[in-house]
């Protein structure tokens, strides 16, 4: 049974350790849950509702807790934080990577952190200062201080005797990182080049100095691009005089990307990329009903156009039926571009030199799919309603929102990200509401000077 849930995490599992506590809390359960990786057990809590979540969390031994919880979504991993004293606390980051410790940290009130630090002695807690002295969302809040560091003077010997000292190496070590007396870093020596080089050679000679150091600074996105640029597995952190702090390793990285991804698909429905997916009713009908109320506000100003043209709809019935078509052709064109520049923004490939070639694109793309479908719009509703004049409007009204949109769809992530704003989470919602008021009065203003 416990092989069966190792390979198949999802409803089987659940459905097994359910079965299971409808018979008790017994040391076969117990013993099944913490036989689970700690990714698949962070899974299966993720995986249950509230009640079951708690109790499978008393089970899991205590030395699991700190592995589980860095595999939690943050809102799930703050539910079960809230819950802790010091004492557990300091229990679960015995052991921990720095910059795992730090990620548990950040997520507690300032003076339960500054407890927990306290209890650690001098030089963890320097560590882990160190890390969280930078946001989070840096290279300098994603780097682990746990790192390997030699002299370029010392002999490849020097450093594999001193290498044999250690009872292991840092996880994810894939180079040695090189650095002066003032512990500024000059270079890396990867493990391929350290073991297969004449042990007489010194650092200096075969180190590599190609790897650009990533400065503290730096955004985890374009910590993210560069990894993937340069195919990096780690890549050292320095502060702005080039002292070396730390490192960051590729696990880290695509946590980076994995929550971006999710970042920007649960934005486009404004919903938090942290949702829990069993969080409790009120909570999530709370967090809903903020975004579904500035979508109300959207569709009044839409409605309030659709207003001013009353006379004229009341006059043709048939522009009633069109209305749809022009607004949803414009919001769909408008997404393409939109989706388009947040990619690229999000993989640096647009900036103020080639931005004006950009819209200039989308405004081609834009008249010319205007022209094509207006066209087809335009046949269909003239043998719908045997109308020319209808089937001109409509036709003129397309062209102009589908132009239209997709210069508005190209340009707002710029503008919103120039204001600090989400393009993602606020993006699709500006973007409706322009393409909507644009359809409705380019198509009921030019059909009430027509029919006027």
């Amino acid at each position: 049974m416990v092989q069966q849930l190792q390979l198949s995490i999802g409803d089987k599992a659940l459905k097994e350790l359910n079965e299971a506590l409808e018979h008790g809390v017994s040391p076969e359960l117990r013993r099944m849950l913490n036989s689970l990786p700690a990714a698949d057990a962070a899974h299966l809590l993720e995986s249950s509702p509230p009640k079951l979540r708690s109790l499978l969390w008393r089970l899991i031994d205590q030395d699991q807790e700190g592995d589980v919880l860095q595999e939690l979504s943050d809102e799930v991993r703050q539910f079960f934080l809230d819950r802790m004293n010091i004492a557990e606390l300091k229990a679960i980051t015995d052991g921990q990577d720095v910059d795992d410790i730090a990620d548990l940290l950040q997520q507690l009130p300032g003076t339960i952190t500054r407890r927990v630090l306290d209890s650690m002695d001098s030089q963890d807690r320097q560590r882990i200062e160190v890390v969280l002295s930078y946001p989070e969302d840096t290279a300098g809040g994603l780097m682990n201080t746990d790192m390997v560091t030699i002299r370029p003077s010392n002999t490849v010997d020097v450093v594999l005797r001193y290498l044999r000292r250690h009872e292991k190496l840092p996880e994810m070590t894939d180079s040695l990182l090189v650095v002066n007396r003032r512990d500024e870093y000059i270079g890396s020596l990867p493990l391929g080049i350290l073991l297969t080089t004449d042990p007489s050679a010194s650092v200096y000679e075969v180190m590599q100095t190609d790897i650009t150091p990533i400065p503290a600074d730096t955004e985890d996105t374009q910590v993210a691009q560069i990894f993937e640029r340069q195919d990096l597995v780690s890549a050292p952190v320095i502060n702005d005089k080039g002292k070396l702090l730390g490192r960051i390793t590729i696990d880290d990285v695509v946590d980076v990307i994995r929550e971006e991804a999710e970042h920007s698909m649960m934005s486009m429905a404004g919903l938090d990329d942290d949702e829990d997916t069993f969080a409790p009713v009120f909570k999530t009908a709370r967090r809903r009903a903020v975004w579904l109320g500035i979508n109300l506000i959207t569709a009044f100003i839409a409605a309030s156009v659709i207003g001013m043209f009353q006379t004229t709809i009341d006059k043709v019935v048939a522009l009633a039926v069109l209305m749809p078509i022009v607004a949803g052709m414009g919001g769909n064109a408008g997404g393409q571009a939109l989706t388009l520049v947040i990619r690229g923004m999000a993989l640096g490939q647009i900036s103020s030199t080639n931005l004006r070639w950009l819209l200039s694109r989308e405004l081609a793309v834009g008249f010319m799919n205007g022209l094509l479908w207006a066209s087809l719009v335009a046949l269909i509703a003239y043998l719908w309603f045997n109308d020319p004049i209808i089937s001109f409007v409509i036709g003129c009204a397309m062209v102009i929102n589908l132009s239209a949109a997709v210069i508005v769809g190209a340009s707002l992530p710029v503008i919103l990200k120039s204001m600090n704003i989400d393009p993602s989470l606020a993006g699709t919602i500006i973007l409706t509401t322009i393409s909507d008021v644009l359809g409705f009065f380019s198509f009921l203003g030019l059909a009430t000077l027509f029919y006027a």
